[in-house]
């Protein structure tokens, strides 16, 4: 045998990766969730035609006005059946003739109300002869990168190295711990160093596959485009990777217990599963905040993933969020190896 298959490295390297694949728990939140949910947001928000309104009119020859509109359809109703509808949810709408004006019920905090009351002053006026003093048209263009599975993908990569990172390794090192091999390990002649540097190596293998396994399914099944750098891809893949296994290590240094650890692994992800733009934008945030948003690694890392799949930016426009990841791999790490409890 050589010198790299003796190494107490590459032994528990290897060893990791082996306990890894004989759970079929990690293959399936590894590998077959991810792929599920990006399934199911695929499906819910896939490109559709524009949606009917439904809307009510107390004149037939406002009815004729509205239901002139492809996007409204009316319903002729007094005002008294009309209150119920709206109350009820029926209609998003209910124009009431007052004369040779119009009045408008609905309401203004339901965004299809307003988009249905712009809708209907619309086909009510051009009944009325309303001309528009400039011609205009539609052009409809469909780009692939400006769906909403194109922007969630990248997010749900960003959540997956995460996961998988933090869990498989917080989880990993406290079971150990709990179960008193840590303190058989210290004991041998194996440099400390390498029993975490394992973790993160062993971490780099599982990397290839779920990255390839869920960008994989996202092109053939989705058209997901990949507007940048496969290589810079993986890079930036592999950078955000390290980041998070250094954090899992760091959470499960001092941690005792699958309990205690699991809350800790939650404190620390909770926040990043909500802002860092996972299944929206974190621009919806205020502005206070975005600061701390912006500096949370699972940001930085979907913004590179994003800049690079979605833009196709290069690594060089994108050193904020690579200097932000590689500043959350190193001080965790360092401070994982000199704190790290091994009873």
């Amino acid at each position: 045998m050589n010198r790299l298959v003796l190494s107490s490295l590459y032994q528990l390297t290897v060893t990791r990766l082996k306990l890894t694949l004989r759970e079929p728990e990690a293959i399936f939140w590894i590998f077959v969730f991810p792929i599920l949910l990006a399934v199911g947001l695929g499906i819910a928000f896939r490109n559709r035609p524009a949606d009917v309104l439904p809307v009510g009119a107390t004149t037939p020859q406002l009815v004729e006005a509205l239901a002139a509109d492809k996007g409204l359809h009316a319903t002729q109703m007094d005002e008294a059946a009309g209150a119920r509808a709206l109350a009820t949810g029926n209609i998003l709408l209910l124009a009431v003739a007052d004369g040779n004006a119009v009045e408008y019920r609905y309401d203004e905090t339901n965004p299809d109300a307003r988009t249905a009351r712009i809708i209907a002053d619309r086909a009510i006026q051009i009944a009325a002869g309303r001309r528009d003093p400039v011609a205009a048209g539609n052009r409809l263009v469909h780009e692939t990168g400006s769906r909403y599975i194109d922007f969630v993908v990248p997010g749900l990569l960003g959540m997956n190295l995460m996961g998988s990172a933090m869990w498989g390794l917080g989880f990993a090192i406290v079971d150990a711990r709990a179960k008193k091999l840590l303190k058989r390990m210290v004991a041998s002649p194996m440099p400390r160093w390498q029993y975490l540097a394992s973790y993160l190596l062993s971490r780099l293998v599982m990397l290839a596959i779920e990255v390839v396994v869920l960008l994989g399914f996202a092109r053939v099944v989705f058209g997901v485009p990949f507007r940048g750098s496969l290589v810079e891809l993986a890079l930036i893949c592999v950078l955000a990777s390290l980041t998070f296994s250094a954090l899992g290590l760091l959470v499960a240094s001092r941690a005792r217990t699958i309990e205690a650890v699991s809350g800790l692994m939650n404190v620390v992800m909770m926040p990043m599963w909500i802002m860092s733009g996972v299944f929206f934008s974190p621009s919806r945030f205020p502005a206070i905040l975005q600061p701390f948003i912006q500096a949370l690694p699972l940001t930085a890392a979907i913004n590179a993933v994003r800049g690079n799949m979605l833009q196709g930016t290069e690594l060089g426009h994108m050193m904020t969020p690579l200097a932000i990841l590689l500043a959350w791999f190193v001080v965790p790490f360092a401070v994982a190896v000199k704190v790290f409890r091994w009873r």
